[in-house]
């Protein structure tokens, strides 16, 4: 994999990003993600400016490797959190949810590697042309917030690689090597995987979050609240509230109001599995424990290696 785009974009032994996800993704599970060999993710999109700060810090300790921060552009401090990226002398930024346009050439000017995540080919193109250097294609398959276009990966995938020429990074529904592979066998250059690294040892989820997650079986996530921001949840007391207003036929405003501040806190970081946003993909109907960053790892590039080698055969 010496050759990989990604790996030499990132300088990592792996093609495999391990996801910014907000309340799981704290500086031990991206300085584990990096001392595996693969590219550690702080996601920044649940932290005060301060606590950002105190991660990468943390995570500069322990780890040596590259490591980046993944920073939703609809963030309401975001100058801070860029200050603060700049200050702390982070070398990679994930973008998400918001125009590429707003800060990929500051960020560039000032030596950083930005990719941005996007959910269709169009969106490919806009980053493209803001001067990204990778782009991640996240299909629906994935957990949290999602795209509107509802397009699978390996759907997307294709199609993104047909309208970009600079690297590209498969998200969603990626859980072992097996996806891996076809992901890069439909023109991805690496893969970007959150949920299976949720449920990992090193993960900054809740235990219980945690545990709910291995417990998911096919058809427990649905894509709901489309009319706000879409977002991937594990069903619960609180998808069936939701569920329960769009019978009653609720405007967007009722369901701005059930869905208030905190839901995602509340389910994932704080482990209320009753009235919180349980947030994964649907991968995780295939996801049966809690280990190491280091063995999951490990497992994907075995399963991808045996994998390749089997299709070999059959050729």
């Amino acid at each position: 994999m010496q050759n990989n785009p990604i790996c030499q974009l990132f300088n990592i032994k792996y093609p495999i990003v391990q996801a910014g996800m907000i309340w799981c993704s704290g500086w031990e599970l991206a300085a584990a993600s990096a001392n595996a060999g693969i590219l550690g993710i702080i996601g920044a999109g649940s932290m005060y400016p301060d606590v950002l700060r105190t991660h990468i810090q943390k995570c500069k300790l322990a780890t040596d490797k590259p490591f980046g921060v993944n920073l939703p552009l609809l963030y309401p401090d975001i100058e801070t959190h860029i200050q603060t990226i700049l200050e702390e002398d982070v070398k990679i930024v994930f973008t998400s949810a918001g125009n590429p346009r707003t800060w990929t050439e500051h960020l560039k000017s000032n030596g950083i590697t930005v990719v941005h995540v996007v959910s269709s080919a169009k969106f490919a193109q806009k980053a493209v042309a803001a001067g990204v250097d990778a782009v991640v294609a996240e299909g629906f398959e994935a957990g949290g917030h999602n795209g509107r276009e509802e397009t699978t990966t390996m759907c997307l995938i294709p199609e993104v690689r047909d309208a970009i020429d600079i690297p590209l990074i498969a998200a969603g529904g990626i859980g072992d090597g097996r996806s891996m592979l076809a992901a890069m066998a439909l023109g991805a250059d690496a893969v970007q995987v959150g949920s299976r690294f949720v449920a990992s040892a090193e993960s900054s989820a809740h235990q219980a979050f945690k545990d709910e997650v291995i417990k998911a079986g096919e058809g427990s996530t649905i894509l709901t609240l489309k009319e706000i921001t879409p977002v991937r949840l594990i069903r619960n007391k609180f998808f069936e509230d939701v569920q329960a207003h769009y019978q009653r036929c609720a405007d967007v405003e009722e369901l701005k109001t059930l869905l208030g501040r905190g839901r995602a806190k509340k389910g994932m970081f704080e482990g209320n599995l009753e009235e919180g946003e349980l947030e994964i993909g649907q991968v995780s109907s295939r996801i049966r424990d809690i280990k190491p960053v280091a063995e999951i790892v490990d497992e994907f590039i075995a399963t991808y290696n045996a994998t390749r080698a089997s299709l070999q055969e059959i050729s």
